[in-house]
């Protein structure tokens, strides 16, 4: 039988943490955190490599002690609770894999009702039903007769994840659970995870590299390096460029806020070519093809909030920008067109002009005056440096 809905909403934490420190020795990896997940609340841990988030979660899961402070689940010190009781409440998923021999994809997930079975582990009709269910909903019932040891590494992956919510926990730990995972099955599993987070009234702690996917995903994020938290907020919070610099110690300009996105550095030296753009005609290839091919370029005249605008800050050595819904003035084009003597060659990805920056027509009159080469494409530029 499924598990009733539970509230997804709800003042007291499903889980807490109370200046908690973390790590393997005496010596903490992570220290003085205080966390609060809720009821029907996502949230994911971010930061660098060796930063501590596996830790965290492992102590969390009871796989090691805190080295002080104090852990609540669903209001109980966690350290006072027995293995059975905290098994019934709260369901962890980490990136080993289980060992496993002549057993099938549903032996795996059958072992996510053990807490509910006792000592011989015999499932009940009522298990039966809530296995189908998360396996169905997983995309693992039709795997259900293949040899786990055998079967992709992003199969097993969704196998295990379906193997955690069987235990239809209060509390979901999980670690990476988006590894393995082809950009599909990470949108559908991360989609399926708030479902059944807002559903059932769990509170999910998951960490993340793909911070893409935690900023889509996460109703919280919770930033780890250099042994604390540094930062913990809503996403739009977080997802800002001072932020994420700080925490992946990038230049700013390689984040890109209304995006989302870290771009590669943009290249050195002194620019090559002028780019015309505008209505995301540089963004759409120009941009990035010049970046590969380490062409330094200048971009112009755009508007700041422009998709080509915000792309060209992190990715052009120099932007010419025009105040938004304004149209060309005189000092734009005039800067422009020093830019444009400098590089000797233009690029513009335009077919038209708009009423705003119909006076981009003009830099592409003058560089034919000035006897530049101007092309249709980067790669029309990029070809003819090969020749």
């Amino acid at each position: 039988m499924t598990e009733p809905t539970r509230p997804a909403a709800a003042s007291r934490p499903a889980l807490a943490l109370h200046d908690v420190s973390v790590g393997h020795t005496e010596r903490p990896l992570v220290e003085h955190i205080d966390l609060a997940v809720l009821p029907g609340q996502v949230t994911a841990l971010i930061g660098p490599n060796g930063s501590g988030k596996t830790t965290l979660l492992k102590t969390i899961a009871g796989q090691l002690k805190p080295l002080s402070g104090s852990i609540e689940l669903c209001g109980e010190d966690l350290q006072a609770m027995q293995v059975s009781e905290t098994a019934r409440i709260m369901s962890a998923l980490f990136t080993g894999r289980p060992r496993t021999e002549l057993l099938t994809t549903k032996d795996i997930v059958d072992a996510g009702r053990y807490p509910y079975t006792g000592r011989l582990g015999t499932l009940s009709d009522d298990d039966e039903q809530v296995v189908r269910e998360v396996m169905e909903a997983t995309g693992t019932w039709g795997l259900r007769d293949r040899d786990f040891a055998h079967m992709s590494d992003g199969q097993r992956q969704r196998a295990l994840i379906a193997r955690a919510l069987c235990q239809q926990p209060r509390v979901l730990l999980l670690d990476e659970p988006t590894s393995y995972l082809d950009i599909r099955a990470q949108i559908d599993m991360l989609q399926l995870l708030r479902r059944y987070a807002r559903e059932r009234g769990i509170a999910v702690l998951a960490s993340l590299h793909e911070i893409e996917l935690a900023q889509k995903a996460a109703d919280r994020i919770v930033c780890i390096r250099d042994g604390r938290v540094l930062h913990q907020g809503e996403p739009s919070e977080i997802f800002t460029a001072p932020v994420i610099a700080d925490l992946y110690d990038l230049d700013r300009s390689s984040f890109i806020d209304a995006f989302g996105s870290v771009e590669l550095p943009r290249p050195e030296g002194k620019p090559r070519v002028f780019v015309i753009a505008g209505g995301g005609s540089g963004a759409a290839g120009c941009f990035r093809e010049l970046q590969q091919a380490g062409v330094p370029f200048s971009a112009g005249v755009l508007h700041g909030n422009d998709v080509d605008g915000l792309l060209a800050a992190s990715l052009a050595a120099t932007v010419i920008c025009e105040r938004d819904f304004e149209p060309i003035s005189d000092e734009a084009i005039e800067r422009a067109k020093q830019e444009v003597r400098e590089c000797g060659a233009l690029i513009c990805c335009l077919e038209r002009f708009g009423r705003m920056n119909a006076r981009n027509g003009e830099l592409v009159a003058y560089a034919h005056e000035l006897g530049l080469p101007v092309f249709p494409s980067a790669k029309a530029y990029l070809d003819s440096l090969d020749r």
